[in-house]
């Protein structure tokens, strides 16, 4: 559907100033008048001041006026296109459920275990074609960074800010996040078993309610992989170089609950993988997403404008300079010119 609307709509605001600019050049005009009345009627002192005129005066405003105008719609950048369009696409809805507290910067996992989360979900999503994508990230609570969606390049940017510092509540909310997840697919899908939760993880889960969750993915058709960071006989936590210690100056020491999360992957008839240096994993369960039934899904994307504020700018340029070539006296080398006045030949009759 062809729309017209405006991309920087604040600029109009401008046109204001037009009201008020009217206004004050009245008050003006008026207080001219009423000084010149002093030195006697207008009529006198219209004969004495053939070159002044008040109409070019307001010629002059309205014309600024007017080019005031096209300087604000152009400012705000109207423009013409097509507002929304939805495709019908297949595919399944993928939803990156990510680990953020601060053990994922541990260093084990070169360059840290963050950084490799970054990198393989990126990748990950520059090979989606038709696959509708979301990110929540989770530790001490969880916080949806990118509702379920087709644009795949928002998707890339919100990987990239992925960071411990996203919740400041730190901890390992497993059951929590899971929950939040299972309400962020869109309603179109739900019942289908073309939904996937993508969980990479480092911490020490022990939520009971993790299993309950996964009972409920199972029962709706969602499957959920895990990826495992770490190690179950646990790792010393390095961050910078510098080894972590608790409150009593020991050793941070992280444990993968591996347990905990293959049981949720096997609950919900998917896939479990410890990540390593050499294969974080998500090519395994990349495998097991195409046996995850493909449904149809609404794709909405707007479509490119033209923009059309080089047609307001030129009238505005154009308006200026006839502002500045318009007197507000009468031009007194074209006072002889009477373009109205019906010319008498026969005063140019000499009798003789």
């Amino acid at each position: 559907m062809d729309v017209f609307d405006f991309a920087s709509p604040e600029w109009l605001y401008l046109l204001l100033a037009i009201p008020a600019l009217l206004l004050i050049y009245w008050v003006l005009v008026l207080y001219a008048r009423r000084k010149l009345r002093r030195f006697g009627d207008e009529a006198t002192l219209g004969a004495l001041m053939p070159d002044r005129s008040v109409a070019r005066g307001w010629i002059k405003i309205s014309v600024l006026c007017l080019a005031i105008a096209m300087l604000s719609l152009a400012a705000a950048r109207p423009r013409t296109g097509s507002k929304l369009r939805s495709v019908e696409t297949t595919g399944r809805e993928i939803l990156f459920l990510v680990d953020v507290s601060n053990s994922m910067l541990a260093e084990d996992s070169k360059p840290s275990r963050m950084a490799r989360t970054r990198y393989a979900l990126t990748q990950l999503v520059r090979e989606m074609k038709e696959d509708r994508v979301g990110i929540i990230a989770f530790a001490g609570e969880a916080e949806v960074l990118l509702p379920i969606t087709g644009d795949y390049k928002m998707a890339e940017s919100k990987i990239k800010s992925l960071d411990p510092a996203l919740i400041a509540n730190q901890g390992t909310e497993l059951g929590s996040a899971l929950e939040l997840a299972l309400l962020s697919f869109s309603s179109s899908t739900h019942g289908r078993a073309s939904r996937l939760v993508i969980l990479i993880t480092d911490g020490e889960a022990h939520d009971s309610t993790a299993i309950n969750v996964a009972e409920q993915a199972a029962d709706e058709g969602t499957t959920i992989c895990a990826v495992g960071i770490g190690s179950p006989e646990g790792v010393i936590l390095e961050i910078d170089g510098r080894t972590m210690e608790d409150e009593m100056g020991k050793p941070v020491l992280t444990k993968l609950n591996e347990e905990l999360l293959q049981q949720i992957a096997t609950t919900t008839n998917g896939l479990y993988v410890r990540s390593d240096n050499d294969d974080f994993g998500l090519k395994r369960i990349m495998s097991r997403l195409d046996e995850v039934e493909a449904t149809e899904l609404t794709q909405r994307s707007f479509e490119a404008y033209d923009e059309q504020y080089q047609w307001f700018l030129g009238a505005a340029l154009l308006l200026l300079v006839v502002e500045m070539l318009l007197l507000s006296r009468r031009n007194p080398l074209l006072r002889g010119v009477k373009l109205f006045e019906e010319r008498n030949d026969n005063e140019n009759i000499k009798i003789n």
